[in-house]
């Protein structure tokens, strides 16, 4: 490396359950944990019975479901197909399929989620 050049250093994070930022998309509650230039990562939870919000999908981006607790149905909006996820189940959602997801169990339900690159 030349003189007087730094080499920036990159170093974790770690973030706080209390400290992600918290909203509702209909009953769904989803706290999003960080998002860079090149990955979203966050959480959804949905009590028995409930469905949350139609998200409308990423034009650019892949996006993962891991379910971490529960059993839920994951619905393409536009396909109507329906996706059965129980915990330790992953899905891959690919560019510009939306999705809605819905607890058909009889536990609170939470789902965590990935995608990149973010638009």
């Amino acid at each position: 490396m030349e003189h007087g050049m730094q080499q920036e250093v990159q170093s974790m994070q770690v973030v706080r359950r209390n400290d992600a930022a918290v909203s509702l998309d209909g009953p769904e509650v989803v706290r999003e944990y960080l998002k860079t230039g090149k990955i979203w990562f966050g959480t959804s939870e949905l009590l028995p019975g409930q469905t949350g919000g139609i998200d409308p999908g990423h034009p650019i981006s892949h996006e993962v479901f891991y379910c971490s607790r529960g059993h839920v149905i994951v619905r393409n909006s536009e396909s109507g197909k329906y996706y059965e996820l129980y915990e330790g189940d992953a899905l891959l959602i690919e560019e510009g399929e939306p999705h809605e997801i819905s607890n058909i169990g009889t536990e609170p339900a939470l789902i965590a989620w990935s995608g990149g690159p973010t638009q």
